[in-house]
C-alpha cells in the first residue's frame, strides 16, 4: 500500500520544486465541472459548424461514460490517449502494447467508436508505428509532433515493414494550449492572435492543421473566446474543420477537401482527467506500475 509520504516523494521526484504549483494550477482548473466545460467547447464548435476529437485517458474515461459518450452523440470524436497516461518511452515494448490495448478494448466497451491515437505527453518510441499498425487504427496525432515531422503541412505515412504505414500520420502544431498558457504565460488576447497567426500561415500554403488544445484549458470561460475567435478566424479563411477521422478518410477517397477548402483544420484536445481527484489517481496508477503492481 502506497503511504502518503511515498506518494508525495514520487510527485516531487516527478515535478521537483514545481509540485506544488503544479497541484494548484490543476486544482483551480477543475474548480469548474467537466460538464461545464465541454458545454462551453460544444457550444463554440456548433456555432461554426466545426468538430473536435478528444484523445482520452481510457481508465479516466471509464469513471464517467456518460460525458465519454456524450462527446460522440454531439458529432465529435473520441480517440484513445492511453489507458493510464503513462509515458511509453519510459517502460517495455509490451507494456505500450497493454497500455494501448486496453485502452482501446476500455473505450470500444463504453460504446463508443475509436480509430484515432495520440501518446500521452506526445512521447513515441521508434517501434510505435508497429504497434499502431497491430491495432488497426485509422490516423495518429502525436508522432507528428516529432521534430523531423513537425514542419509538414500535409498527412503521411512511415515506413512499416519496408512498405508505407496504413495508419495516416498528421502533424501537430507546436502551439498548445499548456505551452501557451502555462510556460509561456500568454493572455488570452495573445493567445488568440496566437493561433489566428497558425491559421494565416495554413490558409496560405494549404494542407492541414492541427492544434492540441486541452479543454480543460480552452473550455474555461477566460478561454473558450480564443477557441471561438480562431474558429471563426479559421472558417473565414475557407478552412474546412472536421474530425481526423473524417478528414483521413475524405482524403483517401478524393484526394481534395470538399468544396475546394483552402485547407483543413483539425481541432483536438486531450482529456486527461474529469475531476481533479483524477488528476491524483494518475500519479498513483503510474507509480503502482512502476512497481511492477
Amino acid at each position: 500500500m502506497l503511504t502518503g509520504t511515498e506518494y508525495v516523494r514520487q510527485l516531487l521526484h516527478r515535478w521537483g520544486l514545481r509540485a506544488p504549483i503544479q497541484f494548484l494550477r490543476m486544482y483551480r482548473l477543475h474548480r469548474i465541472s467537466f460538464e461545464e466545460i465541454l458545454s462551453n467547447t460544444f457550444d463554440v464548435l456548433d456555432k461554426h459548424g466545426a468538430r473536435f476529437a478528444f484523445p482520452v485517458v481510457a481508465a479516466v474515461a471509464a469513471m464517467r461514460p456518460d460525458l465519454t459518450r456524450w462527446i460522440e452523440r454531439e458529432g465529435h470524436e473520441v480517440a484513445s490517449h492511453g489507458y493510464i497516461h503513462i509515458r511509453y518511452p519510459r517502460v517495455s515494448a509490451q507494456e505500450r502494447e497493454r497500455d494501448l490495448q486496453m485502452s482501446l478494448r476500455t473505450l470500444r466497451q463504453l460504446g463508443v467508436t475509436v480509430r484515432g491515437f495520440r501518446a500521452p505527453y506526445d512521447n513515441y518510441t521508434d517501434d510505435m508505428p508497429q504497434m499502431l499498425e497491430r491495432a488497426g487504427l485509422l490516423w495518429d496525432g502525436g508522432l507528428g509532433y516529432r521534430p523531423e515531422h513537425r514542419r509538414r503541412r500535409h498527412f503521411f505515412h512511415v515506413t512499416v515493414g519496408g512498405g508505407p504505414s496504413s495508419v495516416t500520420y498528421i502533424p501537430l502544431s507546436v502551439w498548445s494550449d499548456d505551452r501557451m498558457i502555462d510556460t509561456l504565460k500568454m493572455t488570452p488576447e495573445q493567445v488568440t492572435q496566437r493561433l489566428i497567426l497558425e491559421i494565416d500561415s495554413a490558409a496560405a500554403q494549404g494542407g492541414v492543421l492541427m492544434f492540441d488544445l486541452h479543454p480543460i484549458r480552452m473550455g474555461q470561460k477566460r478561454y473558450v473566446g480564443c477557441l471561438e475567435g480562431a474558429v471563426e478566424h479559421a472558417i473565414g479563411r475557407g478552412a474546412w474543420a472536421p474530425t481526423p477521422s473524417e478528414a483521413v478518410l475524405r482524403w483517401r477517397s478524393h484526394g481534395r477537401w470538399p468544396s475546394d477548402a483552402s485547407f483543413c483544420l483539425l481541432l483536438t484536445g486531450d482529456i486527461d482527467n474529469w475531476v481533479f481527484s483524477d488528476y491524483l489517481r494518475r500519479q498513483l496508477w503510474r507509480y503502482q506500475m512502476a512497481q511492477g503492481g
